[in-house]
This record gives C-alpha cells, sequence and structure tokens, in this order.
C-alpha cells in the first residue's frame, strides 16, 4: 500500500507540537525544568513524533514499560523546519540518493527519518504515514537547549481518553486536531520522499 507521506500536527504560527512517552522520573523532571534533565540519556537517540494516534499506538496509551508518560512538547517552527533540513531517511528509498550517496548522509547526519503508517483510535493502520524524527548528538543537545518552548504532560487526558476508547465511547473530537504541516521546499520534499 503506498501511503500519503505527509507531516499531520497540531500546530500554530509560533510552534508546531510532537509527542513523546516517558517513565515517570524522566517526565516529572522534563516538567520542572521544561527540557530534559539529568535522568534523560542525552548520548542516546531521541525520536520526536507530530501524530498523537502513533505515539498511543507504539506506548499501547502509555501502558508500555517506561511508557507511562506522555508528553507534548510545543517546539518552535523555525527549530522543527532546521531539522527537516538535516533529516535523512532511515532507509535509502528516496529517488535523490543513490545507495552511496544515501549511506554517506546517514553516517554524517544527526537527524534521521522514518515514515510509518499512521494509526487510527484503535492501532489500525490508516492510508497515511506517520514521521518520526530521530536526533541525536550536537543537534539534539541544541534541540533540549534552544527548540522546546514549553513541556506538558497530558497523561491524565490519555487515560481519560483511553478508557473512553476502551468502552467505545471515544469522541474523536475531543483528540488533538492534526492537519497538513506545510512542506513547499522541494529539496526537503525529495529527500524525504513525500509524495
Amino acid at each position: 500500500m503506498e501511503y500519503v507521506k505527509e507531516i499531520f500536527a497540531q500546530y500554530n504560527r509560533q510552534c508546531i507540537r510532537v509527542y513523546q512517552a516517558y517513565n515517570t522520573i524522566i517526565a516529572k523532571e522534563a516538567i520542572t525544568l521544561q527540557t530534559f534533565g539529568e535522568n534523560f540519556n542525552i548520548n542516546r537517540m531521541t525520536w520526536i513524533k507530530p501524530s498523537f494516534l502513533w505515539l498511543m499506538y507504539r506506548s499501547n496509551w502509555g501502558i508500555k514499560k517506561n511508557q507511562e508518560c506522555i508528553l507534548a512538547l510545543d517546539i518552535y517552527q523555525s527549530k522543527f523546519n532546521e531539522l527537516l533540513e538535516k533529516a535523512v531517511l532511515t532507509s535509502p528509498d528516496s529517488a535523490i540518493y543513490t545507495n552511496i550517496q544515501w549511506r554517506k548522509a546517514f553516517d554524517e547526519t544527526t537527524v534521521y527519518c522514518q515514515w510509518d503508517p499512521d494509526r487510527n483510535v484503535n492501532g489500525n493502520a490508516i492510508n497515511r504515514a506517520a514521521i518520526q524524527i530521530g536526533l541525536k548528538g550536537n543537534t539534539l543537545k541544541d534541540f533540549l537547549n534552544m527548540g522546546i518552548y514549553c513541556i506538558k504532560d497530558i497523561t491524565p487526558l490519555v487515560r481519560k481518553w483511553n478508557e473512553q476508547r476502551k468502552c467505545g465511547k471515544l469522541n474523536s473530537k475531543d483528540l488533538p486536531v492534526e492537519k497538513i504541516y506545510p512542506i513547499k521546499n522541494k529539496v526537503i520534499r525529495n529527500r524525504l520522499n513525500m509524495k
């Protein structure tokens, strides 16, 4: 199945919202500091996800171990756009690279892009892709210091919505409203295989 590859997200003029799931220690520290603290491993890659329902699928609505706390990070659009400019796909399926060019770009970058089937409230795949952006090294440090506008703990809402979902009473209008985040730069679109 060919998926629509666009970035669907909740955003305003200044920020775009991405989601992450962590254990309680990392999440509480992040809420207090409004960035990530000493319990966050800066030496590992971290993935940000604009699709709320993809993260719900990945974290099983915050039930998976070490993913019990769901954080919404509002990040500056300028920083998000910088990440897209640096991003390299995690597999060489873009027409812009040969395998050798892709390998070189992949080895040299600190920002990774992966597309996975987006999900509905029941975790079933839908006909569009959800983007994940992986950060490491200096790019991750810069993101933590300069990219985050605010961090919100939405775990209580997620738990409420999950209970409603399990009872068949979840109104999808209550969930975050995500629309296409416009990427007009043709170089970025080609490199990230956006269709």
